[in-house]
């Protein structure tokens, strides 16, 4: 079983510039990682399995809904803690800290934004613990990128509400206690509904036969004729503007996770071309593997600065949408090109599950997609400079 040897590249100082307890929230992060991801990651990836046993440390570190306030069970952290866990989690693994995202942007972040007093005390606590786990349900087989185009529906039947529809590629969906489900009413309002597993016509079946984020549960949510209680309506979600601002959280901890694996990835790279020798040197002593090194480090710094303001102006309730757009985007660009540069520094070994690079390389082929393509999030920056949604 290989050690976690993980040492962070920091080469503008950056930690200096956080305070003492989001060090220490990140560090207790980051050992959680070496103890109980690193040794046990490789295996389920190739398993294809959720280790649902990291469940209980997850809420432990604080993982689920880390801004969420200490009277609904939450740790209330700031926006920069919660980013340093998300850089953590997915320095381990893209599907451990797709598992926390959905549980904390997707799933509490809606409920505490939306819900009402008696939504917040009925869930919150459990699902900050781990002791209930959620989903979220947007993105639809004929709708990913026009969310607005949802066909899901459900209508009022008096003391309860009847859903029918379905959701594809919805992450933690398999195991998930409930799900948080963007639908439209009969005005073609969209509406967010809190739909518990046990409803009768509710389903989950999983997605199988995934060459990326293997150890995250993917499946879909069959809605067909469920009854919902009216309670479980979110009072104040009114609109698209509701599920997209649980977007711009979720995009916003995905900026930093993509950043944790590009850490990985290069901390590996140097590490390795330390050590193996060819033509009498280390493969650091040549010019090309010090190329891509410099090339790797330079583009981690950059964006650990972009993140470093963007989680002050998310702290001081200031960050724009189009401004998080901005950080998934790069972020996951440099993510997937730092990996494929380390992929070519490992050589062969750099296919094998020795290390941790081809697991990262595939999880980023899914992560630079979802939560809003490559494609559309240039298109949101390009909105903002311009003023004219080409997307439409």
């Amino acid at each position: 079983m290989a050690q976690d040897l993980f040492k962070h590249p920091d080469h503008y100082l950056v930690d200096e510039l956080f305070t003492d307890e989001q060090k220490l929230v990140r560090d207790a992060a980051r050992e959680w990682v070496k103890r109980d991801i690193s040794p046990i990651i490789e295996e389920a990836a190739q398993k294809a399995e959720f280790p649902k046993q990291i469940i209980k440390g997850l809420g432990e570190i604080g993982a689920f809904g880390p801004f969420i306030p200490e009277e609904y069970g939450g740790p209330g952290l700031d926006y920069m803690s919660y980013g340093l866990i998300m850089q953590e989690l997915e320095r381990g693994d893209s599907g451990v800290r797709s598992t926390s995202s959905v549980q904390s942007s997707l799933v509490m972040f809606p409920i505490w934004k939306y819900g009402d007093e008696a939504q917040k005390q009925k869930y919150l606590p459990k699902l900050a613990t781990g002791e209930l786990m959620g989903c979220f349900g947007l993105t639809e087989p004929n709708h990913g990128s026009n969310p607005g185009g949802m066909e899901t529906k459900f209508i009022d039947k008096g003391d309860h509400y009847l859903l029918n529809g379905a959701k594809m590629w919805i992450s933690n969906a398999p195991f998930a206690d409930i799900a948080v489900v963007w639908a439209k009413n009969e005005d073609g309002r969209i509406k967010g509904l809190i739909v518990e597993r046990g409803m009768e016509g509710f389903s989950t079946p999983e997605t199988h036969n995934k060459w990326s984020l293997r150890t995250s549960a993917t499946g879909e949510l069959i809605f067909q004729d469920v009854k919902v209680p009216k309670e479980n309506l979110l009072p104040e979600a009114d609109g698209l503007r509701a599920p997209l601002t649980c977007l711009d959280s979720a995009r916003y901890g995905i900026a930093w996770g993509t950043l944790g694996a590009a850490m990985d990835a290069y901390d590996t790279a140097v590490r390795y071309a330390m050590e193996r020798t060819q033509f009498g040197k280390p493969i650091a002593a040549f010019q090309l593997q010090q190329k891509k090194l410099a090339e790797m480090l330079t583009e981690i710094t950059k964006a650990q600065l972009l993140l470093w303001r963007l989680g002050n102006l998310r702290n001081e309730g200031r960050a724009t949408s189009a401004q998080i757009s901005m950080a998934k985007r790069n972020n996951a660009e440099i993510a997937i090109n730092v990996v494929r540069d380390a992929r070519q520094m490992l050589g062969a070994m750099g296919i094998t599950g020795e290390y941790s690079i081809m697991r990262h390389m595939m999880n980023l082929e899914s992560v630079v997609t979802y939560e809003g393509t490559h494609d559309i999030h240039l298109l949101i920056t390009g909105y903002d400079i311009t003023g004219i949604p080409a997307f439409k």
